[in-house]
């Protein structure tokens, strides 16, 4: 037998080894596919994976688009197309020349037709293809949104001020998605420490990245009043002469007011103004010596202590003063609210707290608007028609405000062991509190707005709201170091469908924020619980 052929048998065996170990391996991957979601699925799972809040649905085709350097945008509505335009051309360098209302969509299109019904006056249908981006909503308030999704979607740098080398990649597939809750908001005190209009806006810019569609401003307090009151001009100009620790204070004209209430219109967030009282209301009764009971006028104070003010309920001139103040603010804000505040009146009797808010809702209600006020204002009675009543404790049970929900007042969530955004992180945290606990990321997530008071579920909730106080909070950067990145937990939990909820996948699409915070300049708290990526 000749050598060749003597080794054929050899050569078949190694090619039949070969050949099964290839197979094997083929079988072992398509086994792994089904059992962990690789191939098509893990580009649906990963799709959305850099998204907060996350959307009701995604679907991946695996495609991928690149943004072109001569790619267009088109966009039905002028303001959110010119939104995204500045963005983009700040950080890629590209032209991206907008029109608006056009026939034939561009490279990106923002379009106010054909978006499901589902999606409401909120919502979007996005979809990814190797050629462009379309988004589609029912209104102008769903396309930013899905701008907000898009602009997840892209690499982080994009956020940038400065232009950066790309490429500008998004996965292809189909996000349709709308919110939980109608409100999702947060609340920044200007009263304990004053806040300049750019600040605010600059903080107005942050919440909309994440779909926060209420700004609720505190603008009355013991240690400051920040709003000018034609009327009563001595509430900003001498009640707004100071703050928390004695510093400088400061006020906002009517037109400060007035730009701060466009400039969040034009992110589709909806202005509420709070005039907190009877209580938390030293800096008005130094202002005027009338409103005392006494007549006589108290210190201005720059403290933190709470609860030793009120105004005087038994006194006519308080309705006037109280009608006139909230006159001139509701002439000045185009959405439904106006909070009355209503908390800690431990200066003021059971009887003489329910007088004085029957009293207040009924000013709020002829002046065309809808009151709101903390939870405590069920204590008083039902509140009227229309109104909302915000939750701060730390328990689980408010009978009165269950049954003023009952009865159709819809409950704001704000526990403030979850949702206080000026608590501390941990111990070593610099800034902030500890009276409602330490709240870090997950324990920000951690809990369900729609079922979490007793009494209180379903469409009795109408959303959530992280409030940041500011007894400690001085600078734009402390703001960012306390709501960042714990707001866009609450975020999602006022948009995202509680099917969604998932602490860990949480934690990774939170992670993901981190080079967009970078870009951004958000100085971020690098919480323990998340994994940052490196360089972020």
């Amino acid at each position: 037998m000749s050598r060749s052929a003597a080794s054929r048998p050899v050569l078949r065996r190694l090619f039949l080894r070969r050949l099964f170990v290839v197979v094997l391996t083929a079988l072992g991957l398509v086994c792994a596919g089904l059992s962990s979601g690789a191939g098509p699925a893990t580009a649906a799972s990963a799709f959305p994976d850099t998204v907060v809040p996350a959307p009701v649905s995604e679907t991946a085709n695996g495609t991928t688009f690149t943004l072109p350097a001569g790619a267009t945008l088109t966009s039905d509505d002028a303001g959110t197309g010119g939104y995204l335009a500045g963005i983009l051309r700040a950080s890629t360098g590209y032209a991206l020349p907008l029109t608006v209302g056009a026939t034939s969509p561009g490279t990106i299109a923002l379009s106010l037709s054909g978006a499901p019904a589902t999606v409401g006056a909120e919502g979007y249908q996005l979809t990814v293809s190797r050629t462009g981006v379309l988004i589609q909503a029912q209104q102008a308030a769903g396309l930013f949104h899905g701008v907000q999704t898009l602009l997840q979607l892209l690499p982080g740098a994009v956020m940038s001020p400065t232009v950066q080398p790309g490429p500008w990649t998004v996965a292809g597939g189909t996000i349709l998605d709308y919110p939980r809750f109608g409100y999702r908001g947060a609340m920044l005190d200007l009263a304990r420490h004053f806040f300049t209009v750019a600040q605010v806006e600059r903080y107005v810019d942050e919440l909309a990245l994440y779909k926060i569609n209420y700004l609720h401003l505190h603008l009355s307090d013991d240690q400051g009043w920040r709003i000018a009151i034609n009327s009563w001009p001595n509430l900003a100009v001498y009640g707004g002469s100071t703050e928390v620790g004695g510093g400088p204070g400061g006020y906002w004209t009517q037109a400060d007011y007035s730009a701060v209430v466009a400039y969040a219109a034009s992110r589709f967030m909806t202005v509420v103004p709070e005039i907190d009282m009877p209580g938390h209301t030293n800096a008005a009764l130094a202002s005027y010596a009338p409103l005392n009971c006494n007549g006589v006028a108290p210190s201005l104070y720059t403290g933190t202590n709470v609860g030793f003010s009120s105004l005087c309920v038994s006194l006519p001139l308080t309705y006037t003063f109280v009608d006139q103040v909230l006159g001139e603010l509701a002439a000045l804000t185009p959405g439904p609210y106006l909070h009355i505040g209503g908390d800690e009146a431990s200066s003021t009797s059971a009887s003489d707290y329910a007088t004085f808010i029957g009293k207040v809702e009924q000013i709020v209600t002829a002046h065309g608007k809808s009151v709101m006020g903390w939870h405590n204002i069920a204590d008083a009675g039902t509140p009227p028609a229309g109104a909302q009543a915000q939750f701060w404790d730390t328990t689980t049970s408010a009978p009165n405000l269950a049954a003023a929900a009952a009865n159709g007042t819809k409950v704001v969530m704000s526990p403030a062991n979850h949702a206080y955004l000026d608590m501390k992180y941990n111990h070593r945290t610099k800034l902030g509190q500890t009276w409602a606990g330490l709240i870090d990321v997950n324990t920000a997530y951690g809990w369900d707005p729609g079922n979490y008071l007793t009494g209180v579920t379903g469409s009795e909730v109408a959303g959530v709201e992280g409030p940041l106080w500011t007894e400690t909070i001085v600078t734009s950067a402390d703001i960012d170091y306390m709501a960042f990145p714990r707001l866009p937990a609450l975020a999602e939990l006022g948009w995202s469908p509680w099917s969604t909820h998932s602490q860990t996948a949480f934690d990774a699409r939170l992670g993901a924020q981190g080079p967009r915070w970078k870009a951004m300049g958000v100085n971020y708290y690098h919480s323990t619980q998340i994994s940052w990526p490196a360089g972020s």
